[in-house]
């Protein structure tokens, strides 16, 4: 039998991560030029979606691993006891990668594999999470493509009549940085509620 995936390590390696993403930028902030740390924060975010995106995939990878109950109650096809942490990834992403657009699409992708009253559709659900996770994708689509409809997308949910660049926005008013922390306390709700 193959060991059980832990969830609760990925959510340790990603606030980790976080935490490195914090003190680059802070390093960043002492040492280069305005355009410079503009382009820390797009960074910054980019490599955040990336972490958490692990983090998440992980998640669902252990929730389907350390219980088949769950996949097999949203699915309603009977799966065996102990899949390797192989093939549950493949179940989510087959040949493909895993992706979701803001908090909405993060949802719709779990309950595709867990049920509703799973502990990551509610951890993720939370209203105090709504937020960093819409400006996360967001801001990190903004950084990744600047084309036109990422900026429409970014002013619309920011609520901003003008949208500087992404960048420019997340260094304002330690924006990145406020984001960080709340997505942290969500990596730590999962890792109280994980089994592993």
């Amino acid at each position: 039998m193959s060991p059980k995936k832990s969830v609760r390590k990925s959510t340790i390696r990603f606030r980790k991560q976080a935490n490195a993403i914090v003190s680059f930028i802070g390093s960043a902030t002492q040492t280069m030029s305005d355009q410079h740390q503009s382009w820390a924060y797009e960074y910054g975010i980019i490599r955040l979606y990336r972490e958490f995106e692990i983090m998440m995939l992980d998640a669902l990878v252990g929730a389907i691993n350390n219980n088949t109950k769950t996949i097999s109650e949203r699915t309603g096809i009977s799966f065996p006891a102990h899949l390797t942490d192989e093939v549950c990834e493949y179940l989510i992403v087959g040949n493909g990668y895993f992706d979701f657009k803001g908090r909405d699409g993060l949802i719709k992708t779990l309950k595709n594999y867990v049920p509703s009253n799973h502990y990551l559709v509610r951890i993720v659900k939370k209203e105090k999470y709504k937020k960093p996770l819409e400006n996360i994708s967001l801001l990190r689509n903004l950084a990744t493509h600047k084309s036109k409809l990422a900026k429409a997308r970014a002013k619309e949910a920011i609520g901003q009549i003008r949208m500087p660049e992404a960048g420019v926005w997340l260094k304002n008013q330690q924006r990145l940085e406020n984001m960080i922390i709340l997505l942290k306390e969500l990596a730590k709700e999962i890792h109280r509620s994980a089994p592993y």
